[in-house]
């Protein structure tokens, strides 16, 4: 027997909480379901686990930062690093709506009591590839953890007569279309079938990038990876994508990724080879297995992403190193997400300033105590022992690790004037921007006994996001491959490629995935509320 809702939303991520928020303040009457299938307290799905970073343009913080910045300039940045094809007309059309819809997120974020950290960051500003002009990362006070918590106390506000149900541990098996309603059924935890039936579908379960060996799949960036870790969640596994194709729908560019180069195992994993992404220090040394100088070209994060993995997935071992102190480890290293920075995802001003200014030791503890990728010491004799007793096979020589480490320091021994190192170039640029100074430490030597001790993270490519997916117009209708609409079906957030089947195209400007699946939601339940 089916239970029929007007209104359909599979995943209880932010795309589908923002789809069911947005019907429910508009005038749309009719009945609403969510189908999760995590427990309650996994509602809001990556989000709710995010760091907050979002890309908005020509802002009043940007204004407030004496950033210059325009939509044309924008759109300049995005098409240079999305690289679209000639074919990609849904990713364009994206790309340029989302760049024109800035200021309507700008205030839909505000109605929500948002509030941003005062500084907007620089990243992808890009390498050989043009990326982000001006600085446009704008990061939330309170991390999308707090984004998530609004959310769903506006949803409560405006359910007071339930008109909104949602269902939680069920997993969608099968959807069929059967003329203007959709038919889809589900298993429960205890294996209990449940069916429903609706007049509008919409896709909101995430992309595939939990699904490792797809990931592997559908690699083009460089070689195969030896070693991928798990940055999502197995439940981003794709199976809704497959339905889709059953029922007509088209979704493009899977082989377009978001994956990061500066992956470590979870010191608590929840599910196999489960990941945390770093944010790499800018001041330490990327090494391969051996112990040489990732190159030619030093890798620097805050540039190109893309590139990075690149770089990375070319190694033979599998994994890279990085090589650090302690006191660029205080003022560098961070880890993405909203558990690993509290202080800011729980609005503590004064710890988070104090963790900027002081050097976060909470986090390298933590880090230095917990993680099997970590490891510390007082010499580079030392440490290239005990990185060899972390190592896979017997790639790392100690001449080798301690050559890279002298080479490094002798040319910053030297003095400013006589830099020649690409990496320290790149410092000394990073540092003329606020929000990376306070983040970016002093150039000085690796091997300083002041510093001590010395540290050593083995890196492995971790997945996080698929910048493709259903391809949708910009109401965020499914299309089909003919590119007529499919009547009553929708794709949201990154399971539409954050809108179009990848408005990203190539690479992301980084902050795109969050107002993304906003904006993607919101184009839904606008179409969705007109009947």
């Amino acid at each position: 027997m089916y239970n029929y809702y007007d209104t359909i939303i599979i995943g209880g991520g932010l795309a589908g909480l923002v789809t069911a928020y947005e019907l429910l303040q508009s005038s749309y009457k009719g009945t609403l379901l969510i189908i999760e299938r995590n427990p309650p307290c996994h509602l809001g799905g990556l989000a709710r686990l995010a760091f907050g970073g979002m890309l908005l343009v020509d802002t009043p913080l940007q204004r407030l930062n004496r950033i210059k910045d325009s939509m044309s300039l924008a759109k300049k940045d995005w098409h240079s690093f999305a690289e679209f094809s000639p074919n990609d007309y849904w990713p364009r059309q994206w790309a340029e709506y989302y760049i024109q819809s800035s200021p309507k997120l700008w205030q839909w974020l505000k109605a929500l009591q948002l509030k941003f950290f005062p500084v907007v960051q620089w990243v992808e500003r890009g390498l050989y590839t043009p990326g982000n002009s001006v600085p446009r990362y704008h990061v939330l006070w309170g991390t999308a953890a707090r984004l998530i918590s609004q959310l769903v106390a506006g949803i409560n506000q405006f359910n007071v007569n339930q008109q909104l149900t949602i269902k939680y541990e069920q997993t969608i098996q099968h959807i069929n279309r059967g003329g203007a309603v959709y038919e889809l059924s589900a298993t429960s935890d205890t294996e209990q079938m449940h069916c429903y039936r609706c007049s509008s579908l919409v896709i909101a379960t995430g992309g595939i990038a939990g699904n490792i060996e797809k990931v592997k799949s559908y690699w083009s960036i460089s070689d195969q990876p030896g070693r991928l870790l798990n940055g999502a969640h197995p439940s981003a596994n794709g199976h809704i994508h497959n339905q889709v194709i059953g029922l007509g729908g088209a979704v493009t560019h899977l082989d377009k990724m978001w994956n990061y180069a500066a992956g470590i195992h979870h010191p608590s994993p929840q599910f196999t080879d489960h990941g945390l992404s770093l944010i790499p220090a800018k001041s330490a040394l990327w090494l391969n297995a051996k112990g040489e100088r990732m190159g030619p070209e030093p890798l620097v994060t805050g540039y190109d992403t893309h590139f990075l993995c690149q770089q990375v997935a070319k190694e033979p071992a599998g994994y890279t190193w990085q090589i650090l102190n302690k006191r660029i480890a205080l003022k560098e290293l961070a880890i993405s997400g909203a558990d690993h920075n509290p202080s800011l995802r729980d609005r503590r001003l004064i710890p988070f300033l104090l963790e900027n200014l002081r050097g976060n030791h909470w986090l390298v503890d933590y880090l230095v105590n917990r993680s099997a990728d970590v490891v510390t010491a007082n010499s580079i004799t030392e440490l290239a022992d005990k990185m060899k007793k972390i190592s896979e096979g017997s790639h790392l020589c100690s001449d080798t690790l301690k050559n890279t480490i002298n080479c490094y320091d002798q040319n910053v021994s030297r003095g400013r004037q006589f830099y020649n190192d690409d990496q320290l170039r790149r410092i000394k640029q990073l540092r003329t921007w606020r929000g990376d100074k306070v983040r970016t430490c002093r150039i000085k030597p690796i091997d300083d006994p002041k510093a001590y001790p010395l540290i050593a993270i083995k890196l492995h490519l971790i997945s996080r996001k698929t910048l493709g997916g259903v391809q949708t117009n910009l109401a965020s209708q499914v299309m089909q491959q003919d590119q007529q609409m499919m009547p009553g079906l929708y794709a949201v957030g990154e399971a539409a490629g954050f809108g179009g089947g990848g408005l990203c195209g190539k690479r992301s400007l980084e902050g795109t995935f969050l107002t993304g699946c906003i904006l993607t939601a919101m184009s839904a339940a606008e179409d969705i509320a007109k009947g």
